[in-house]
């Protein structure tokens, strides 16, 4: 879908509808049920543009929101709008009228009215498994969030996320790795990076062909009130959620309660009971959420169209790759080969966890005898080089999942 035209002189049918659109979507005192109403009463969205104040208001518009559609305020701010988007690179947006608007989305109580996308739209479509958790992860959560999400793209599925710190990151995190396809959720506009740190990780999703979406305009600054409306976008994409530590009054929670209402499966993965942030996967898997240990565990319980289809589509890359060992090496169930280490590399990495980590000097410590220091530095090299081991602050170290 290309960019549409600011001029509206001459425009489509089609245009002046996504246009209509736009302009509900931007006028104060409209949220999506009432547009939805609005458009459905009036029977074309465009045909508000032509309508009086008093047949605004009878399509169940509140005085002011009908003043300021007709007096022509909606319309330019519509029509400035679509300049913004045509002038920001790669970006578009998609309207409920329009093909491309993912399917699942429409599914939900309140789909929004105008969608804002970066990067690949055909994208929205596909099957997804959203991942979230808390901002404040532990090693075994966020390295949990990674595996996962990693091993789910290694066969097709796409990861959806928020990009918030933590799990979400995470999450994008093991699709890339895994050379698969994600999608970030965001509660500001698609040209607002949030958090900023992250401004590297929004560029890497787009490039490897992944998509950053919003339902809110160029320019919506990070409010909170934004991030709960934001979760109920997350979870209508999907297919499933799949939680991953978080608090009792984690913003997870609107997510996974947001899935159930939408009538989609949720999966936990559990959690150390003495931690807080295992309140809420525990509490979810003893409501009936699916116990999640690996990525089999959400691949059986996927709808078996979509199985079906994923599979077909992993045979033909293979099939395509020749049946190279190379290339399915990239399919294989494990990140890593089971190619025997050098015993130094063997020794380091017998001493490190997946969810605990392990400080230098404790690592030097309980290798005295067997190895020596300088030893140790090499060995730990080149297992962060092999993507095996992670250095964490303060020179503390954890076994990649």
């Amino acid at each position: 879908m290309g960019a549409r035209s600011g001029n509206t002189e001459g425009s489509t049918a089609l245009e002046m509808a996504q246009l209509a659109w736009m302009a509900f979507t931007l006028t104060p005192g409209m949220g999506p049920r009432r547009i939805a109403r609005a458009v459905e009463r009036i029977g074309h969205a465009e045909r508000a543009f032509d309508a009086s104040l008093t047949e605004l208001e009878g399509l169940g518009m509140p005085a002011n929101s009908a003043q300021f559609f007709s007096d022509g305020r909606a319309r330019a701010a519509a029509e400035d709008e679509v300049k913004r988007i045509q002038a920001e690179p790669g970006a578009d947006f998609l309207t409920r009228e329009d093909e491309a608007y993912p399917e699942r989305l429409l599914e939900i109580f309140d789909p929004p009215s105008v969608l804002w996308v970066r990067g690949d739209v055909a994208l929205l479509q596909r099957p997804g498994i959203a991942v979230v958790g808390t901002r404040y992860p532990t090693v075994y959560g966020s390295g949990m969030a990674e595996m996962l999400s990693r091993d789910l793209a290694h066969r097709r599925v796409t990861i959806l996320s928020g990009m918030a710190r933590g799990v979400d990151t995470a999450a994008h995190k093991g699709a890339l790795a895994a050379k698969g396809r994600t999608v970030a959720v965001w509660g500001t506009g698609i040209d607002v990076i949030y958090p900023k740190e992250n401004k590297r990780l929004a560029e890497d999703i787009v490039v490897a062909g992944g998509t950053i979406v919003s339902e809110f305009p160029l320019g919506t600054f990070p409010a909170p009130q934004n991030f709960p409306l934001r979760n109920r976008i997350l979870s209508g994409l999907s297919v499933g959620v799949l939680v991953i530590e978080a608090g009792e009054f984690s913003g997870t929670r609107i997510t996974a309660r947001c899935a159930m209402e939408q009538n989609r499966d949720v999966f936990a993965v559990p959690g150390n009971v003495t931690n807080k942030h295992a309140w809420g996967p525990n509490t979810l898997i003893k409501q009936g959420a699916k116990l999640t240990a690996t990525w089999e565990d959400v691949w059986e319980d996927l709808p078996s169209q979509i199985r079906l289809q994923l599979e077909d589509e992993l045979q033909a890359l293979r099939s395509n790759a020749g049946g190279s060992d190379e290339s399915n090496a990239a399919l294989s169930t494990s990140l890593f080969t089971d190619a025997p280490l050098p015993q130094p590399e063997q020794m380091v990495l017998e001493r490190l966890r997946h969810d605990e980590s392990l400080q230098l000097d404790d690592l030097i410590e309980g290798l005295d005898g067997r190895m020596g220091s300088s030893e140790i530095f090499a060995a730990l090299f080149e297992l962060e080089l092999a993507g095996r081991v992670k250095q964490l602050p303060g020179k503390n170290y954890v076994r990649s999942f």
